[in-house]
């Protein structure tokens, strides 16, 4: 009987977004192909250094004990055979237990997304984030000089999401941005009742609050940072109410910067819509961007 992810959160990651390949990715960007696999192929008994999404992989993968399987992260690269060498040569010197990956050579690697059915797809290529979100997989682009993850947690995996266009679709964000702070707070005021609609991330927020109820070795703390305030804060939380989903923490920050917030969470991740909270973010803790919705150009 063949093997099935069924069951299990899966992980579908670049090498770049797991492995700190900067340098080498110089190279892979200039087209050399050849060059490129050379480079590879002479580092190969060099590990990689974790990348900015190292962190929360090796977390993840924690909450794997004994014969009881949540978590599956496959390798999704643009890299070709010989050069995913390299990084299931990293990851085994780094303890990761990764036993799957496909390399498609520079072809646009999400169409596979959906035989293994993942549940999250993070990846230093936009084009490609794009493509994995307009598919309906929850994606994000790694900012590649963002802070990695302090560390001080190892009992516990933190992940920070926003909301608008993030975890809830982008209809606020499109009032907002179509009539000003009034009219989105008045808009939110009439339809506080409605649940907002779903996210390109609330299938992982579903994925990962079934983990929160497992008795798994690690535990899951997850956190709404979102810009909205009050009065508009009552729709976020009675959405999420509606959802049957608890969030650990839910910061309403008005418009203050998010980047000094996430610095006291301490998420492994923080994903975010918009280039100028991403920005922010990156200074403080890992980040990806959802390159989806308004602020977007979709």
């Amino acid at each position: 009987m063949p093997y099935s992810l069924a069951n299990q959160l899966v992980v579908a990651i670049s090498s770049r977004a797991l492995f700190d390949f900067e340098s080498e990715n110089t190279l892979f960007e200039s087209g050399d192909a050849s060059a490129y696999k050379a480079l590879q192929l002479k580092l190969l008994d060099q590990p990689a250094n974790p990348g900015v999404a190292y962190a929360l992989v090796q977390k993840l993968l924690a909450l794997n004990d004994g014969n009881t399987h949540r978590v599956e992260v496959v390798i999704l690269s643009r890299n070709d055979p010989v050069s995913g060498l390299r990084a299931f040569r990293s990851a085994e010197h780094h303890g990761l237990t990764l036993e799957r990956g496909v390399f498609t050579q520079g072809r646009p690697p999400f169409k596979y997304l959906n035989a293994l059915h993942a549940n999250l797809f993070l990846s230093m290529n936009e084009a490609d984030v794009r493509d994995a979100l307009a598919a309906g997989f929850p994606a994000a682009r790694v900012y590649p000089q963002s802070v990695h993850a302090a560390g001080r947690h190892p009992t516990e995996i933190r992940i920070a999401f926003d909301g608008d266009a993030v975890l809830f679709s982008d209809e606020a964000e499109r009032i907002y941005q179509q009539g000003g702070l009034s009219e989105f707070q008045r808009h939110e005021r009439t339809h506080v009742t409605r649940p907002l609609p779903p996210g390109p991330f609330k299938p992982l927020l579903e994925a990962l609050h079934r983990l929160q109820r497992a008795d798994a070795p690690v535990r899951l703390r997850t956190a709404l940072v979102t810009a909205r305030s009050a009065p508009a804060h009552e729709r976020a939380i009675r959405t999420l109410m509606d959802w049957q989903i608890e969030v650990d923490e839910a910061m309403f920050l008005g418009g203050l910067e998010k980047g000094p917030f996430l610095r006291e969470f301490e998420p492994d991740f923080f994903f975010d819509d918009q280039t100028g909270h991403c920005l922010s973010g990156a200074l403080a803790v890992p980040t990806g961007q959802v390159v989806a919705g308004i602020a977007n150009g979709g």
